[in-house]
């Protein structure tokens, strides 16, 4: 399947100089990897009909949801969603995974002592142990017992943020306790960090998050479809780069306002930069009312449908909204943007746009998880409808396909695959490891990378 036509600019280092680049106007992947002077060609049929990659590339499964977790404590979760590896010594890398589990799901991580938050909810984490030669060694639970965990993100004293994705409370859907939290996870030992949620980050549906590793400041978006959509915040710790656990100590929650912006959907224009104001947030424990409708004053607060990806690179912090849709109540219609807030100068500005939608043939096309590529740019997990892809985007604004999804939903009786997420590079930068959402896989895809 090929893709249909996007427009794209991305910032010119988007590895994050702040110049900007020019718009790139993409066609199907062959083409796009024609154009892409930093791509790897076009993407070959798999035969084992799991994951088509450029010549030279090729994958293992780690892991899938429905076999035995090494650890003997039940069965791989299903929903494999947000990721992040990290440097466990001599080659080894420990792979932290969230499992999207909603009270429905056909596989839940198995509600292991210690580790779990609420007995009733089927979501969480677990995590893989790979040795030097990549070969996994070790699985297990790392967190249970919370809720729809989709992306999170790491910290610099490395550990992994889970996200739940839910504003459900005590007695909703059959849970036992109030969710809508970030948890803490240590890759190395679970049991260190248990499953305590960081109530002062806000009472929300939690998407990502990206940790300032200079001043400690923890950004966090919010994955609102429904209108009144949702907020970009900022956590301000009371105990800043504190380690594990210092989170827990509290702090003050704040939302992005930019002055006379209600929906960040009506920007159009890449390189448009903002000035921005910090709001305290009223009742970050949304007792009564959830964040986004609470009284932000006579400004207002600013909106972005589908606030998801959210990562620092350089001096910033980058985050994804997923698209806009003005027949759902959004200021204007576009497939996706990645903005980049500097905090040293307390401006927001829109680097990549993708859209129109009148571009995309295929409905729900749509940026979702990002990270760092090797080489500086972007590694983009697509979530939307028919054949799924991993895109990277240079440092100089090019497009180009480095995987796809290869089951044919098409075929009568083929499994249909859902998004991929949770992409991530080994500390080494030779391996991108990466998630199909259903049925649930871990990838670890190795080849030439630059």
């Amino acid at each position: 399947m090929s893709v249909t036509r996007r427009s794209l600019l991305a910032a010119g280092a988007i590895a994050f100089s702040g110049t900007l680049g020019a718009l790139f106007a993409g066609g199907s992947p062959a083409a796009l990897a024609a154009r892409a002077g930093r791509g790897y060609g076009p993407l070959l049929p798999d035969p084992r009909g799991l994951l088509d990659l450029p010549e030279g590339f090729g994958y293992r499964v780690l892991s899938r949801a429905g076999g035995p977790l090494r650890s003997g404590e039940g069965t791989v979760p299903a929903n494999c969603d947000g990721m992040a590896a990290f440097d466990a010594g001599g080659g080894r890398v420990r792979l932290v995974r969230n499992h999207e589990n909603r009270t429905t799901a056909a596989l839940r991580v198995p509600a292991v002592p210690g580790l779990t938050y609420d007995p009733e909810a089927l979501g969480g984490c677990t995590a893989l142990e790979l040795d030097a030669a990549g070969t996994v060694t070790g699985e297990r639970v790392a967190l249970a017992g919370t809720a729809v965990n989709c992306a999170g993100g790491r910290t610099p004293w490395n550990t992994w943020l889970s996200c739940e994705e839910t504003e459900d409370r005590a007695g909703t859907s059959g849970y036992a306790r109030d969710h809508g939290y970030v948890f803490e996870v240590d890759p190395a030992d679970p049991h260190r960090s248990g499953a305590v949620p960081l109530t002062a980050m806000g009472r929300f549906a939690h998407e990502a998050v990206a940790v300032d590793p200079y001043r400690g400041v923890v950004y966090e978006t919010e994955d609102a479809f429904v209108k009144p959509f949702g907020l970009f915040y900022r956590f301000l710790p009371a105990r800043p780069l504190g380690g594990l656990g210092s989170l827990r100590a509290g702090g003050d929650l704040e939302a992005l306002r930019v002055p006379g912006i209600a929906d960040l959907a009506g920007v159009d224009e890449p390189g448009a930069e903002f000035p921005v104001e910090w709001v305290p947030v009223p009742d970050p424990s949304a007792a009564s009312t959830p964040v986004r409708l609470q009284d932000f004053g006579p400004g207002g607060i600013t909106h972005a449908q589908k606030l998801e990806g959210c990562y620092w690179g350089g001096d910033g912090v980058h985050f994804v909204s997923s698209f806009a849709r003005t027949g759902e109540g959004a200021s204007a219609d576009h497939h996706g943007q990645v903005w980049f807030y500097d905090p040293r100068r307390a401006r927001l500005r829109l680097d990549v746009l993708f859209g129109p939608p009148a571009d995309i043939a295929l409905p729900g096309d749509s940026p979702d998880n990002i990270c760092l590529a090797p080489d500086g740019g972007l590694m983009v997990c697509e979530d939307g409808g028919g054949a799924q892809y991993v895109f990277g985007v240079t440092a100089g604004g090019e497009v180009y396909p480095v995987a796809r999804n290869a089951q044919d939903i098409g075929q009568p009786g083929a499994p249909e695959w859902g998004e991929f997420a949770g992409v991530t590079f080994s500390p080494d930068g030779r391996t991108m490891y990466v998630n199909a959402y259903t049925p649930g896989t871990t990838f670890a895809v190795t080849g030439p990378w630059h």
